[in-house]
């Protein structure tokens, strides 16, 4: 698990339902309610329009502004998250706002086992046997999960549950019973205690042991799975008392009556067969709630396997359509609200997280929502393009220049023809016979006098001065001649 974040909290009410973003959650509806922690709806919110269904457990703020229960609470939640079982709910992430403490988990549609019983206890059932052991078999492989669960090196982790009772078991639509909360107990109880110096918690399903501040091991887990399972073979509480000082004298001195006993004794109508099973589960139950320890069962898988050889558990589609007659109006109910979420959430959140984005930048403040990137100036994409175009034309001309083959002569040049004239009255003594020019007219006076004078020859070329002509020396004296506006002329053969 990546180290807990810190986040801000938004809440916007203008959309429904309404929405609180956490970092990159979306908080919505309140699930349950409980003495540590209220659990809410959530959406996790991922790039690209992803989006996940989440459980949100928002720890109560006395918790949450304690400095050594977050700082005990992070660090069992790094442990926690290596259990990885199908009967634990995962522990996802957790979140940290100023304040406030928030626990994300796997969202499972289901419901606790607290209200499952409650729901049959009203209804005037009880729970089928065979339903009964399927729950506590799973709730028991969980935590032999946990209790088994080793680091990255294969050391073990030491993870005890310490707050096993019915709210913390989870029976899902799918048939799978699950634990959860593992590890908010440890870090609650070792404020409690060293604020206050009392324990605190649910009394009734913490061994003797752990009441009486002894060592905590995996078999204070076993302790308490027993007596939830004494309780749904029974059909009510084991140790309810009307203070915790009654229920604390209960639990560390009253005899525990065996199911069957306890059953025959509250006036539970019961079938014979029914009745032998209930007998056949007294010595694993009594042996789970022994007050010693070292008679319960070593480990939780060995208590499953023990619940599974005496009654066969029921399968998961049983269990299942036994959760869905028990609490079906209120499994509807909660699927209509995760569909209205579902429907509506990448709206909502998306607005939401473009409102933090533009309280974030006026306040110059960073959030944990996600900021799209802003367009730069205009005049950085115009140089871009003209930059583009400029390496464009400059590769271009390259291109064809090294098509272009390389001038060797004078007069391979394209000015050949125009500088040809010249080049026939001097041959330079390097040029070889073949590239020397075409044979010139004998008569000087094949060149016109009012020719104009030859261009400059190519750059990195060798001029080649011609050679002096005769004058002739009846024409040339004088060498010039007046027109009519008096102005002096040379004459062009004799230069």
């Amino acid at each position: 698990m990546q180290a807990p974040a810190t986040a801000t909290a938004t809440s916007v009410q203008g959309a429904k339902p309404a929405v609180r973003i956490i970092g990159r959650y979306a908080l919505y509806d309140v699930l349950a309610s409980g003495g540590m922690a209220t659990v809410h709806i959530g959406r996790l919110l991922g790039p690209v329009g992803f989006s996940r269904t989440v459980a949100i457990k928002r720890l109560h703020p006395r918790y949450a502004r304690d400095p050594e229960f977050v700082s005990m609470f992070h660090e069992e939640a790094r442990l926690v998250a290596r259990i990885r079982h199908p009967h634990v709910v995962p522990m996802l992430d957790v979140v940290a706002t100023k304040g406030e403490l928030f626990l994300v988990m796997e969202y499972v549609a289901g419901e606790s086992l607290a209200r499952l019983a409650q729901a049959a206890a009203e209804g005037g059932v009880r729970l089928p046997l065979r339903v009964s052991i399927a729950i506590l078999s799973g709730l028991l492989q969980g935590l032999h999960a946990a209790h088994e669960a080793r680091d990255e090196y294969g050391v073990a982790l030491g993870i005890v549950h310490r707050d096993v009772s019915p709210q913390n078991v989870l029976v899902g639509s799918d048939g799978q019973s699950r634990v959860l909360d593992f590890g908010i107990a440890k870090a609650a109880g070792r404020v409690q205690t060293t604020a206050d110096g009392q324990v605190k918690g649910k009394l009734a399903y913490m061994a003797p042991e752990q009441l009486r501040g002894g060592e905590v091991t995996r078999k204070v887990d076993i302790y308490a799975a027993s007596v939830v399972l004494w309780e749904l073979l029974v059909g009510h509480r084991l140790f309810h008392a009307e203070n915790e000082g009654a229920t604390l004298t209960r639990v560390l001195l009253e005899d525990i009556l065996p199911p069957s006993v306890a059953a025959k004794k509250s006036g539970v109508p019961l079938d014979p067969e029914a009745l032998r099973a209930l007998e056949r589960l007294d010595p694993i139950t009594v042996r789970g709630l022994h007050r010693d320890q070292a008679q319960r069962f070593e480990t939780a898988r060995e208590m499953a396997l023990a619940l599974e050889g005496c009654v066969p558990p029921a399968t998961a589609s049983e269990v299942s359509a036994w959760v869905e007659q028990i609490a079906s109006s209120t499994l509807l109910q909660r699927a209509k609200e995760v569909a209205a979420i579902e429907s509506s959430a990448f709206s909502n959140a998306r607005a939401t997280l473009d409102s933090v984005s533009r309280t974030s930048e006026a306040s110059g403040k960073t959030s944990d929502a996600v900021v799209a990137p802003t367009k730069g100036p205009r005049w950085r994409f115009v140089a871009a393009g003209a930059l583009g175009v400029g390496v464009a034309v400059v590769a271009t001309a390259a291109v064809l220049h090294s098509r272009s083959p390389a001038p060797t002569t004078l007069l391979d040049t394209p000015t050949q023809s125009v500088l040809a004239p010249i080049a026939t009255h001097s041959v330079a003594p390097s040029v070889s016979a073949a590239a020397s020019p075409p044979p010139a007219p004998e008569s000087a006076s094949a060149m016109p006098a009012s020719a104009e004078p030859p261009p400059h020859p190519a750059a990195g070329t060798k001029r080649v001065k011609p050679a002096a002509r005769p004058r002739p020396a009846s024409d040339c004296d004088p060498p010039y001649t007046w027109d009519d506006q008096g102005r002096k002329h040379y004459k062009a053969d004799c230069l």
